[in-house]
């Protein structure tokens, strides 16, 4: 006779245990959330300092809670940078909103894998639903939606593949890319149109680098020109990437003319608008993103002007049905009876992935919580602080306005009494000034190359952020700039 194995329950906790822990934890996070104003953005320390603070072998035997907790706080208040903190405004990473992490914890309780809906039937609708409202936000009609994503990456390479799959002549699902292939975008778009172009297998160079003009907008006369001549070279164009909101400058390309051209050629046409797209939600800035709503594809990445803990991107289609078209397999292992069980369409059938996280509910909690209204005055916000910021690097004698403000980006450079605004030794200077001022931890800003010149960047995309930390981050860049200058000068 069979012997069943003994139990084996170390694994699984006792709902008294989880609780005592998870209440230590949110006890750690409240102390967080009360100490961050006063904390350093950054504390500037050597990957190897880090490294030995956190990187704990893995023991034979578990930790207690008590050692899982010192190691915990360790992390989180000694050994971790903060883009929630008021004074964070580098990149583009949002802060985190509060409803966003109850949705994380959630989530990763439930651990439902929303590949497939029999897995997941909340988890599926909520971010069915989520996607849909974003689609309708964005003016794409009925029909529209999309998918959860790990990021603005991950979003255009699926919007690319849409293009290749439509465009990219018969079967180049079963027998792949078999002539030259051509996608446009500015010279100003993101990186991550090259690496969907790699990954497809099209090759980075199947990106054409279209010029911009002198607001850093794709310029649609050179656009017709680089299709022209691929034309006449027997290369095929699929697809144009247009941008809105650059990582630079927040320029947003010509939607309207480019939506023209690529419904006149039959061409994909792919937003880019993992930044810049929230901008809907607001009323004085929905009317800068005019055209989107006649996209093919859109990119937007709620953990950035939306806030949410990462990651959590999106990709939205104009029609669901070209996510099936372009990603379903038929495997034996999946197969269901959808009529007999009433049962959902799987989202493994519209995307890359087969196991999915339920990423869309910390999205979905932080709507839910705050309400469009809320998300529009504080997006429309942001924007107000980094034309502040414009105004104030304009009347300040010791700084320059490196752009004009764009979305919520303020580009500028400090120029120390005595020098002209273009001494060649501001380049330097610059970006000395940028490293200083992330080691320094009271303010953080990023950096850009404008025109072949570098700048400070600050990208206010987080909702504790307000005016009095904006003019400490100029004061910070005149203290630490005036000291770097006059290094410089002994």
């Amino acid at each position: 006779m069979a012997t069943p194995p003994p139990p084996q329950p170390e694994l699984d906790w006792t709902p008294e245990r989880a609780r005592a822990l998870g209440e230590r934890a949110v006890g750690l996070w409240e102390e967080l959330l009360t100490l961050l104003p006063g904390l350093p953005v950054d504390r500037g320390r050597p990957a190897a300092e880090v490294r030995a603070a956190v990187a704990l072998d893995v023991p034979e035997q578990g930790l207690d809670d008590d050692a899982l907790m010192r190691h915990l706080r360790e992390l989180t208040l000694e050994r971790s940078m903060y883009p929630g903190h008021p004074g964070f405004m580098g990149y583009i990473s949002g802060a985190g909103t509060v409803p966003g992490a109850v949705g994380e914890l959630l989530s990763g309780a439930l651990n439902q894998n929303v590949g497939g809906w029999l897995l997941s039937p909340g988890a599926s609708e909520v971010e069915a639903a989520l996607t849909r409202w974003l689609a309708a936000r964005f003016g794409l009609p009925e029909g529209a939606g999309g998918l959860i994503v790990g990021g603005g990456a991950f979003a255009t390479f699926i919007g690319l593949k849409l293009a290749r799959d439509a465009h990219g002549g018969e079967d180049v699902r079963e027998l792949g890319v078999r002539e030259p292939l051509a996608v446009y975008a500015s010279t100003e778009a993101h990186v991550v149109a090259d690496r969907a172009a790699d990954q497809l297998g099209l090759g980075s160079r199947a990106v054409r680098r279209v010029a911009t003009d002198a607001a850093g907008r794709l310029d649609p006369v050179a656009l017709d020109a680089a299709i022209a001549r691929d034309r006449a070279e027997g290369v095929r164009p699929i697809a144009v990437v247009a941008t809105a909101g650059t990582t630079a400058t927040g320029a947003i390309d010509p939607l309207p003319a480019l939506a023209e051209r690529c419904e006149r050629d039959a061409l994909w046409l792919h937003v880019d608008a993992a930044y810049g797209g929230p901008a809907v939600l607001a009323d004085d800035l929905r009317p800068l993103l005019a055209g989107i709503d006649r996209a093919d594809s859109i990119a937007v990445d709620p953990h950035k002007w939306l806030y949410t803990p990462v990651a959590s991107g999106c990709v939205l289609v104009r029609d669901l049905r070209a996510l099936a078209d372009s990603f379903a397999v038929r495997a034996s292992y999946v197969q269901q009876d959808l009529e007999a069980t009433g049962r959902g369409v799987s989202y493994a059938d519209l995307g890359p992935g087969f196991s999915r996280g339920f990423d869309a509910l910390k999205v979905w909690l932080s709507l839910l919580a705050h309400g469009s209204e809320a998300y529009g005055r504080r997006i429309s916000h942001d924007a107000a602080l980094a034309r502040y910021m414009g105004e104030l690097a304009t009347e300040r004698p010791d700084f320059e306005l490196a752009a004009p403000v764009g979305l919520s980006i303020c580009c500028f450079r400090y120029v120390p009494p005595g020098w002209a605004a273009d001494d060649p030794r501001l380049d330097d200077l610059t970006e000395r000034l940028f490293t200083a001022i992330q080691l320094d931890g009271r303010a953080y800003c990023s950096n850009a190359v404008i025109d072949g010149r570098q700048a400070l960047r600050a990208c206010i995309v987080n909702f504790r952020t307000e005016a009095p930390d904006v003019e400490r981050l100029l004061d910070v860049a005149a203290e630490l700039g005036a000291r770097l200058a006059a290094d410089r000068a002994a």
